[in-house]
């Protein structure tokens, strides 16, 4: 199993800035992609940034610019800066990993998910 752990949320004005941090334990080993989503009450949760073990980080336009996502393998911990933050950048943050599942990974879920952690953004 991959347990996460998310931190770092909170509640700030517009314009203003956040870092949200996730840490796995577990079969870390297993991991290929790392993460945020976020979720709004009402709407599907949509993908915010993710760093692929051996690829490159990636982001949704709505963040380009704004959010920097920092993912480091050896540590195994995701975090998200982010900037100039909307009221609609509102939600609830989730990490999330994605796993191999064939020859020693065998028998782990394709993925995990954190609890969230709650970002608020005022005007």
């Amino acid at each position: 199993q991959v347990h996460l752990v998310e931190s770092g949320g909170g509640s700030v004005h517009a314009e203003g800035s956040l870092r949200l941090s996730c840490t796995a334990s577990g079969e870390t080993r297993c991991i290929h992609d790392m993460t945020w989503y976020r979720q709004v009450p009402g709407k599907e949760r949509e993908f915010v940034a993710g760093a692929a073990r051996f690829g490159s980080t990636r982001y949704a336009d709505f963040v380009k610019g704004r959010f920097t996502l920092t993912a480091d393998y050896a540590k195994n911990t995701l975090s998200l800066q982010m900037n100039s933050l909307k009221p609609e950048d509102a939600a609830m943050y989730y990490c999330r990993t994605a796993v191999l599942t064939d020859g020693t990974c065998g028998g782990l879920s394709p993925e995990f998910w954190g609890q969230g952690t709650q970002v608020t953004v005022s005007p």
